[in-house]
């Protein structure tokens, strides 16, 4: 096949520009900053007290589960129903939406900006299966590596400029006393979903109806998915290397996800740091890990993916003992520049390490999909430990320890797997 004109490809990629600022200003910054500083220090939510801290690392965990549950089925839908568009535009507006209600978020009504941060996510991982279907209709194979990394510039570029405009926003109001209480921050939210629909309006305008595919599921479109990854788990037997590397993936990936997080309800309760501050150094994180993906890419180059991986990991555990014994926003500050070094780094590695360990088969989907599932549910189990390490042994700082504990089980399983020839030998 040919690749699409550039128009469209432009199209598509403009949807990582409407989406990311989500991911950004929802999940790593803005939202966790005012959550903290409004909500109690035990909230009281279905006749049951939580540790604030810890409720939020239990909604994080119940919107993961559920879209490790929905996944298959989604990726299902993506694979067999000629309707991707309207599905991508389904969960668009589904995740727009709820971030749009976050702007009645208050600290009157706590359980309602839990429950759209838990809607916001299903949206935003929903909507994004569909829009990585879309890749092999309009790009051809040797120019899909270009047309993502397209999609993946124009979202780092787009959500941290919306990130600027809303910190300065915030930040005009704290220093120059308008009086506008929480407004700013809850407009920040607004801002997120009128951005994510809004400029979602040029992909849709432009991007093609999906291609209706001549095969058929070998069972019932919400079931096939489950059965595709039951495949997956039957043919990892016979590829030892990969099963291996799933494992130390499952364990040191819990970790990296539950540290991005919940590292600014450490950063919040622990250190006290305030809401410009915190946000300034997750704006910080997200620039310097671009860098840390290319860096550690080099020395993947130069040695292999396993001895990369394992640099990576045993920087983690640094990392989690440094976090342990930070008192000062300086300490976090150089905490928080290496997480940045390293985030971008095991993630990016990750997947590549992934892919090459893959079989040769057609059906790198159904792959994927399984890959996608030990992600999320390995972080609904990092998540939800977390909480519960807050909650019953008292403060973040023990919760930092046990997450010491996955990436110390990561890189041991790590030591077992060898990449194949052609990659050492490079």
């Amino acid at each position: 096949m040919q690749t699409a004109p550039k128009n469209v490809i432009t199209a598509w990629a403009m949807y990582d520009w409407a989406n990311s600022s989500y991911a950004l200003i929802i999940t790593s910054a803005i939202f966790p900053t005012y959550y903290t500083a409004i909500a109690p220090v035990n909230v009281r939510l279905f006749g049951r007290v939580y540790e604030r801290s810890a409720l939020a690392s239990y909604s994080i965990a119940l919107s993961l589960l559920i879209i490790a549950f929905i996944s298959p089925i989604l990726s299902s839908m993506a694979d067999y129903q000629g309707n991707k568009k309207a599905f991508m535009q389904f969960f668009c507006y589904l995740g727009s939406l709820a971030c749009g209600a976050l702007f009645f978020f208050t600290k009157d009504n706590i359980w309602l900006g839990l429950l759209c941060s838990i809607i916001a996510s299903i949206g935003y991982c929903g909507s994004i299966v569909f829009y990585n279907a879309y890749l092999p209709e309009i790009a051809a194979e040797n120019d899909q590596d270009r047309v993502s990394a397209k999609g993946y510039a124009l979202g780092y570029i787009g959500s941290v400029l919306q990130m600027i405009a809303c910190l300065v926003f915030i930040m005009l109001n704290d220093q120059l006393g308008w009086g506008l209480g929480s407004l700013p921050v809850r407009i920040s939210f607004l801002s997120v979903g009128v951005w994510w629909a809004g400029f979602a309006q040029l992909t849709f305008r432009r991007l093609p109806p999906s291609r209706v595919p001549h095969q058929r599921p070998e069972h019932n479109i919400l079931l096939n998915g489950f059965y595709e990854l039951s495949k997956v788990w039957k043919q990892l037997q016979q590829h030892p290397r990969l099963k291996r590397f799933l494992r130390s993936f499952f364990f040191y990936n819990m970790g990296v996800q539950t540290v991005m997080y919940l590292a600014a309800y450490f950063a919040a309760d622990e250190l006290k740091m305030k809401s410009t501050e915190l946000i300034i150094t997750i704006l910080i994180i997200q620039v310097v890990a671009i860098g840390g993906a290319y860096l550690f890419s080099i020395l993947s180059k130069k040695t292999n993916n396993i001895f990369s991986l394992g640099v990576l990991i045993n920087i983690w555990i640094g990392v989690c003992i440094a976090a342990y014994f930070t008192r000062t926003v300086m300490q976090f500050y150089l905490v928080a520049f290496a997480v940045g070094m390293i985030m971008g780094g095991i993630q990016s590695l990750s997947r590549s390490t992934y892919s090459k360990l893959l079989p040769a088969t057609t059906d790198t989907a159904s792959y994927f999909s399984f890959y996608d599932v030990c992600d999320k549910v390995g972080t609904v189990i990092g998540t939800l430990s977390f909480g519960y390490v807050t909650e019953f042994l008292g403060g973040m700082r023990n919760s930092v320890l046990a997450l010491m504990t996955f990436f110390i089980i990561g890189f041991i399983l790590l030591m077992f797997v060898q990449m194949k020839h052609k990659i050492i030998s490079k």
